[in-house]
């Protein structure tokens, strides 16, 4: 087996009456906030020696997230990525990201 792969236990076996297997579902349906109701917190972090930094969470539809997040990369000129309600900016850029997100009318906590 190699590694990194999970072995089930669920081929050829009978659980009897009242056992059935669960299914991870992910919630893919977020309700979408008004800009001004969002509570949003930074996170700096190290990728392969490069620091990222991490705005969020949204509760933004995806597509909805993808569009301010590329209007946001235009304007701050460098790259980033919108992933589960977390936008992920290339550099340690933090006080000119909160400065766009406020012009666009999003608050954080403190």
């Amino acid at each position: 087996m190699s590694r990194g792969t999970k072995m089930t236990l669920d081929i050829g076996i009978s659980w009897g009456e009242g056992w059935s297997m669960e299914e991870e579902k992910k919630n893919s349906e977020t309700v979408a906030l008004d800009p001004s109701a969002h509570r949003l917190v930074f996170q700096k972090e190290k990728r392969r020696g490069k620091p990222v930094t991490l705005v969020g969470p949204f509760s933004l539809s995806a597509e909805e997230g993808q569009k301010n997040l590329s209007a946001l990369k235009k304007s701050l000129a460098c790259g980033g990525a919108y992933k589960e309600g977390w936008m992920e900016f290339q550099g340690d850029i933090a006080p000119r990201v909160r400065e766009h997100l406020e012009k666009l009318g999003f608050r954080f906590k403190k």
